[in-house]
């Protein structure tokens, strides 16, 4: 049991022990901390190493600066092997029974357990404390799987949770991270680098190449391979090749059934289907349906997908012919998420928006170029947002070095500048 103890004691906030911060996300730490001081369960998913642990402790550290007593913290990392001893939730809950015999925290404790989904039956453990009227607790948990809170889980917490997707560094992050001035220049730098945080404490290309390297082979193998009893793990690698360098292209299951059987490769529809799904449901990837501007309604069939960080494209697959525009459409959808909003594929008889953004009351649509060098270039981008009939804002994105006149209502936004209208 000390030893137990010992690994608790390590990780936490206890005796002026301040654990690694990171670069401080105030963006979510705002947002989540709206919801704190009540029994809601606050969930934080996104893809491995995108700075949830980060996120959790700058919240931890938050409260404790704001009065509460660091010995009411409980932290836990289940990715830390110092932790292994906890399989299911019983041993989760004896651990948190031996830290208050051992600290006897007065009021409410505020439970962090970061990947919480390695711990076996960890949902039995969250309704039960964030239910629990006799010892008051406040629950903070962490995923890297979308499909953590489905299902029977979703049933069971019901109204009880609010979550919260945590996405890589924005343009504006990475450039407080590197103290770069905003400009042209320092986003193409962010657009050919990566947004993973743990990236910016790394020396040179060749390690940055092998942190992402270790990234994916641990989520294809931890999160999908063996959580899913993968029977083809190279044709799970191949799909996820093919979807970052088809990224902001418009994509079919066919099409890509097609393109495998091209290659001499045997597959079927539902296999490829079911592997993209787990590729989604880690966050590696996020598919955008296309939308009927005119019908309201989203369409079936064709779709695109998107990176969750172009590092990934960067540093992995370089090779492969990749425009500069694919990539500055990938980093759009990603403000946008990060934004709020809900995002389609804009379509409309024979043309197509890039994006439809949707936030509550508020539709804005996007048109994604690299540069508009010309009059012909300027006319075949503002033409599909002309030919859109309702009133709602409209914006054509693009690394051009001056900011261009208003068009029939369309704006011109310089791609670094995008974070201020969202």
């Amino acid at each position: 049991m000390d030893d137990k103890f010992a690994s608790l004691e390590k990780y936490n906030f206890w005796n002026g022990n301040v654990p690694e911060l990171g670069f401080t996300r105030k963006d979510y730490t705002d947002k989540i901390f709206d919801y704190t001081g009540n029994k809601l369960i606050k969930v934080l998913v996104g893809q491995r190493r995108a700075g949830k642990s980060y996120i959790l402790r700058q919240i931890a550290h938050r409260l404790i600066s704001e009065g509460v007593n660091p010995k009411n913290i409980f932290y836990i990392n289940k990715e830390f092997t110092d932790f292994d001893f906890i399989g299911n939730y019983k041993d989760l809950r004896t651990l948190l029974n031996l830290y208050k015999d051992k600290l006897q925290p007065s009021g409410k404790v505020y439970l962090f357990i970061d990947e919480i989904q390695n711990v076996e039956g960890w949902e039995h453990f969250v309704n039960s404390h964030s239910q629990d009227y006799v010892d008051s607790y406040e629950i903070f948990i962490s995923g890297s799987n979308s499909k953590m809170l489905s299902g029977e889980l979703a049933t069971l917490l019901s109204g009880r949770y609010v979550n919260f997707e945590i996405l890589p560094f924005s343009f504006n992050e990475y450039v407080g991270i590197t103290n770069a001035t905003v400009s042209k220049q320092s986003y193409i730098d962010y657009m050919e680098s990566g947004a993973l945080p743990e990236l910016f404490v790394l020396p040179n290309v060749e390690t940055k190449r092998n942190y992402i390297s270790a990234i994916k082979d641990t989520v294809l193998l931890r999160d999908i391979i063996q959580r899913h009893n993968i029977k083809d793990p190279k044709l799970l690698e191949d799909i996820f090749v093919y979807l970052v360098n088809n990224a902001a292209n418009l994509v079919s299951i066919t099409n890509i059934v097609n393109f495998f059987k091209s290659n001499k490769r045997k597959t079927t529809y539902d296999t490829l289907s079911n592997y993209i799904g787990f590729i989604e449901d880690t966050f590696l990837v996020h598919k955008v349906e296309r939308y009927d501007i005119r019908g309201k309604d989203t369409i079936s069939g064709n779709c695109k997908y998107y990176i969750n960080d172009l590092s990934f494209k960067n540093y992995l697959y370089p090779g492969f012919g990749y425009g500069i525009g694919y990539k500055l459409e990938n980093l759009i959808y990603l403000e946008l998420r990060r934004a709020g909003y809900e995002v389609y594929v804009g379509a409309m008889r024979d043309k197509e928006v890039d994006f439809v953004a949707k936030k509550g009351d508020r539709v804005i649509y996007l048109q994604s170029t690299y540069l508009m060098a010309d009059e012909q270039t300027a006319k075949r981008e503002y033409a599909p947002l002309e030919a859109i009939q309702d009133n709602y804002e409209k914006f054509v994105v693009s690394l051009d070095d001056i900011s261009l006149p208003s068009n029939e209502g369309i704006k011109h936004i310089q791609a670094w500048n995008l974070g201020a209208i969202l």
